[in-house]
């Protein structure tokens, strides 16, 4: 293995704004606002802030499968927030997140608004409020949860280890890749054996657990993921990939991978959504227009 140049960490870490890599312009070692900026707010009860990626898709699936599912309650305006140019920042985001992390929910269902943070949080809340994608109790609710915080815990080393190093790192670290690529490889594996017992994650049925996991690692055997698929042999792990399929065939499925997409081709771009017609209305002109 070839070794990286010898490095003595200091007594006192300092921060150093250029050593950041491809997000060196959104990470900082502080929280808070840096500038004042009003979020928006559409005439739905649900208002979400959130961006299309793997964690963005987890919220906009699950507000798409409630609607498909008869709970127009579920009705929401995604609005966009751009990471890479610091919206996360805003005062008005700060508010809903402090952790200044995307996806964001208000629920002004009733009097008092409700702010639910981090993704997790927010599938939970929702399959709670609508009594839904969530076993209600005993061992599938059990089997549910665990793999629902399975994925919150996991997904880091994939996302912010793996796909950091591999993709995003300002320079190739050997240590570093396969160090996570061993992690997300075990990962995989856990959840093959997993899905080589039952269907979904937590049985028989289709929960927020599938929901939670599938943009990360449904993404990454379906090969969106990094373009790290043949790195990671991800052909080996065909419960995953039926799985992924099962799932990516599911209508609800497809419209809530688009929303608050920014990449990709023009066709998955719906960069806001506010009412279930702007997925037929959608155009290339007003998918650059939301982009301006």
């Amino acid at each position: 293995m070839t070794q990286p140049p010898s490095y003595t960490p200091p007594k006192v870490w300092t921060w150093n704004k250029a050593n950041g890599g491809a997000f060196a312009n959104i990470n900082r070692p502080i929280a808070g606002p840096t500038h004042d900026k009003t979020l928006p707010v559409g005439r739905h009860p649900l208002q979400l802030y959130s961006l299309g990626t793997p964690n963005g898709q987890k919220v906009t699936i699950l507000l798409e499968e409630l609607l498909a599912d008869g709970h127009a309650g579920a009705e929401y305006d995604a609005w966009l927030i751009k990471i890479g140019e610091g919206d996360q920042f805003g005062s008005g985001f700060v508010e809903v997140n402090p952790n200044s992390k995307i996806p964001a929910l208000m629920d002004r269902s009733s009097p008092e608004p409700v702010r639910v943070f981090e993704s997790g949080a927010i599938l939970l809340y929702l399959a709670e409020k609508f009594g839904a994608f969530l076993p209600a109790q005993g061992p599938a609710r059990a089997e549910c949860l665990s793999w629902l915080f399975w994925q919150m815990g996991s997904a880091p080393y994939l996302g912010g280890g793996f796909g950091h190093f591999y993709a995003y790192a300002p320079e190739k670290i050997e240590y570093a890749i396969d160090r996570f690529a061993m992690e997300v490889k075990r990962q995989l594996d856990v959840l093959d054996r997993r899905l080589s017992e039952s269907p979904y994650l937590a049985g028989e049925d289709y929960t927020i657990a599938d929901i939670a996991v599938f943009p990360w690692y449904g993404g990454l055997v379906l090969g969106w993921q990094y373009g790290a698929g043949e790195f990671l042999s991800v052909q080996d792990y065909t419960h995953v990939r039926r799985w992924a399929d099962a799932i990516l065939a599911r209508p609800a499925v497809k419209r809530g991978r688009i929303v608050n997409r920014m990449s990709g081709e023009p066709s998955e771009q719906l960069r806001e959504r506010h009412e279930a017609g702007d997925f037929d209305t959608r155009t290339e002109d007003k998918i650059g227009e939301a982009a301006v």
